[in-house]
């Protein structure tokens, strides 16, 4: 089944309207036809839809069903990605987009090989935005997570600071009985942060500043690549996570 997004305004009583880019996605890349079952989602609602008419540039679905359950977990998701060489990026956020993650931060670290000027950045940023947008569609998420310009690391950093818990997962940080009380003490609905070092690693005035405002964290006993590690933290996250918000729903006290 199909995911669509659109915005609130798109939602009539007993249909939704589709337009945009999308309209050209439903009639001539996937075909669609009318009769055919869709799944539509606003940042407030999930929908069963049905296809109802393909026109020149809308398409209009009947609602089969309102209020279906949500694929997004409770608590927000930031990932801030040291930014890696080539095109790895790219494989960082379709990844972390089917993971769970509401946001993908893309750092400017110090031992960064790759350097982007503002005019490349904007340009990165929205081919990056578009990848998100498709593993979105992808994996059923009901939000599309956002991809933000690059930032540097005191930057990212102070944005972090509104976030309710950080972690930095981190290759000289021993032991994962740390990492599993870590996660153990989060809830859902907390915001939470987590940021990942690029090829070269985190530099140590980087680690020094974060002391204070992050908490670091082991992966295991092995060292992983930039485009690895952020994947294997939100997967742990998303266990530990998805473990807890089933467990407050069935009334199980963690």
């Amino acid at each position: 089944m199909y995911q669509f997004f659109v915005e609130d305004g798109a939602v009539g009583e007993n249909f939704v309207h589709i337009a945009g880019s999308d309209v050209h996605y439903i009639r001539d890349v996937i075909r669609l036809r009318a009769g055919e079952t869709v799944r539509v989602s606003t940042v407030s609602a999930n929908y069963l839809c049905v296809v109802e008419e393909i026109g020149a540039n809308f398409v209009r679905a009947a609602i089969a069903e309102r209020g279906i359950a949500g694929t997004e977990l409770k608590s927000r998701i930031v990932l801030f990605q040291g930014l890696p060489k080539g095109d790895k990026m790219e494989l960082v956020i379709q990844k972390a987009v089917e993971l769970g993650a509401a946001e993908i931060v893309p750092v400017a670290m110090k031992h960064c090989v790759v350097k982007f000027d503002e005019k490349r950045a904007a340009a990165k940023t929205a081919r990056w935005q578009s990848i998100a947008e498709s593993a979105a569609r992808q994996s059923k998420r009901s939000v599309i997570p956002k991809v933000l310009l690059p930032m540097s690391f005191s930057e990212a950093a102070d944005y972090a600071k509104t976030l309710d818990v950080v972690l930095l997962p981190y290759e000289n940080e021993n032991g994962m009985q740390g990492t599993k009380r870590a996660m153990e003490q989060l809830r859902p609905g907390q915001s939470i942060g987590l940021f990942i070092g690029p090829e070269g690693g985190f530099a140590p005035e980087e680690i020094a500043s974060a002391d204070d405002k992050m908490r670091r964290i082991s992966l295991g006993r092995r060292i992983l690549r930039t485009e690895t590690a952020g994947l294997a933290a939100l997967s742990i996250l998303m266990y530990y996570l998805e473990l807890e918000e089933e467990s407050e729903d069935a009334g199980i006290s963690g």
